[in-house]
């Protein structure tokens, strides 16, 4: 299981030591740009799972393209 948390920087460190002590835990630090990302991409294919279950509305391919 993978699990992502938000934690203010003077809080992290102590809390990152604690997780490294245990054996069966891996902790790595990621960027506050690559977290943007990640929930991002979450966001997006949450929106695409609702397209395709027709909850919600897409648009063409072809419009999308146009928009660019």
């Amino acid at each position: 299981m993978k699990v992502l948390l938000d934690i203010k920087d003077d809080r992290a460190k102590p809390l990152l030591e604690v997780l490294k002590g245990l054996s069966y835990v891996k902790a790595t630090t990621i960027s506050d740009d690559k977290a943007l990302l990640m929930e991002e991409i979450k966001e997006a294919v949450e929106e695409l799972k609702l397209v395709r279950e027709g909850k919600l509305k897409g648009i063409p391919a072809k419009q999308l393209l146009e928009e660019l």
